[in-house]
């Protein structure tokens, strides 16, 4: 069930590798935009927008569980790719040693603070209960999130993307079938829509765990591994996994931005906007994928010390992404009328002010293209600081956009708000990829020179 992703050709490995996460994060943005479709169509815009508004709230919470969970397996993949078992086994309890209290950590804060910043971000009064019911009921599932996206997480760092995607389709098929339960046959409210999402989240995180006691084998935890764990072990994740996941929340503090600029905007605007992203995850999920890809490639291969091997994935996987992405950029400067239309029905002035957002995104996704390759790759190589720094620059950039340029052109400047993140985040981050491959071509050529050579 593993994948060792230092052998063969590199693009062929990095797409077939990638193929799974892309699959999965489609269906799941699918299932988004039918839980989008189910509550504005049956509850009403206000429903629609009460969840739509908790968005960015939920990013920069369950961001940080995503960008966590991703960075405490780096290790895991290095330690696989040196064919390093015993390190493999140390690395996965040392992540779930800090899951845990990350966990405890995360619902704590988050539940204490849900109606405090709905307030600050000035939620309309017609949507705030709903919005308050929605986000709290999420947050208090906030141990079932990190079970399921830390043990899919750790199964990929080991080279298995394929069964983290079957339980992934299995939680959305389940989450749509208990949305229609709750909401069509019981008639309930938006917070049914949340406890179905916690209740299928529970149901694929407490599957993972039998196949890895019983299939996924390299990660089946023995008392030795436990009595063997260090403090030190422990920090070295620490050092790599809470930058990450620090670096996904820095980004959600801008989309919090946007939120407010929204919220003093109007409801068409927030149920407008919600609309136009569940639309632009078709295109930048795609790329998301590839490069969480590129984070088990590069580190995998980082722990073999085929410092080549890198250079031409990262290359490769940069040009198809940027391809793709282009692609997708026309499709929706000429169609995303009609598919805000689905959405939004026959609300005119909703379906207008999305396909603006979609246009003026979609022309800058090349840029979101290698944004997600140099970030995913340096992540991978251990590079966590200028993840960060480029997550505090888009930061900057998109709450920028969002207050300055909202204020003076309204939704447009605010469409104009992750464009304007990219590239500032784009600037330490093609800096250090350039600096980073160059330094892996020189370790190339003294490795050549001295096939023993174990400099890093």
């Amino acid at each position: 069930m593993t994948k060792n992703l230092t052998r063969g050709n590199p693009l062929v490995v990095i797409l077939t590798f990638s193929l799974p996460l892309v699959v999965g994060n489609l269906f799941q943005q699918f299932y988004n935009m039918a839980d989008t479709y189910i509550v504005g169509s049956t509850i009403g815009m206000n429903a629609l927008a009460a969840v739509g508004c908790t968005g960015s709230l939920s990013f920069l919470i369950i961001g940080f569980v995503f960008g966590f969970s991703t960075g405490a397996n780096i290790l895991t993949s290095q330690h696989y790719g040196a064919n390093d078992l015993a390190g493999v086994r140390r690395s996965f309890a040392a992540g779930i040693v800090l899951a845990v209290i990350v966990t405890i950590v995360l619902m704590i804060v988050s539940m204490t603070s849900t109606g405090f910043i709905l307030h600050f971000l000035n939620t309309p009064p017609e949507i705030f209960d709903n919005a308050y019911r929605y986000i709290t009921i999420i947050f208090a599932g906030m141990p079932v999130l990190t079970l399921f996206s830390f043990v899919s997480n750790a199964m990929r760092a080991v080279g298995d993307s394929t069964t983290p995607l079957i339980f992934l389709v299995a939680a959305c098929i389940i989450n749509i079938i208990l949305d229609y339960a709750f909401i069509l046959v019981f008639h309930t409210g938006v917070e049914e829509a949340a406890y179905a999402t916690v209740i299928a989240q529970l149901l694929s995180g407490l599957a993972c765990i039998p196949v890895i006691t019983k299939k996924l084998t390299v990660l089946k935890l023995q008392k030795e591994d436990w009595r063997g764990l260090t403090g030190k072990e422990i920090m070295a994740h620490a050092k790599i996994a809470l930058p990450v996941g620090f670096q996904m929340s820095i980004i959600a503090i801008g989309a919090v931005a946007v939120t407010y600029a929204l919220n003093n905007i109007g409801t068409t605007a927030v149920a407008a906007f919600t609309t136009s992203q569940k639309i632009d995850m078709i295109a930048t999920m795609p790329l998301n994928s590839l490069g969480l890809a590129m984070t088990t490639y590069t580190a995998q291969n980082l722990g073999a010390k085929k410092y080549s091997r890198i250079i031409r994935g990262v290359t490769h996987a940069a040009a198809v992404s940027v391809g793709f992405s282009a692609l997708m950029a026309v499709v929706y400067f000429f169609f995303g009328n009609h598919l805000a239309a689905f959405f939004l029905g026959g609300e005119r002035e909703a379906v207008a002010l999305s396909h603006t957002y979609l246009k003026i995104n979609g022309v800058c996704y090349p840029l979101l293209a290698w944004l997600f390759i140099s970030r995913h790759s340096l992540q991978g190589l251990g590079d966590t600081v200028t993840a960060t720094l480029a997550g505090i620059l888009e930061l900057v950039g998109r709450t920028a956009a969002a207050i300055l340029l909202g204020a003076v052109l309204g939704f447009v400047g605010i469409s104009f708000s992750s464009p304007l993140a990219w590239v500032l985040a784009l600037i330490p981050l093609t800096t250090a990829a350039v600096l980073k491959m160059k330094k892996l071509h020189r370790l190339d050529l003294a490795q050549k020179k001295d096939p023993y050579s174990r400099e890093t």
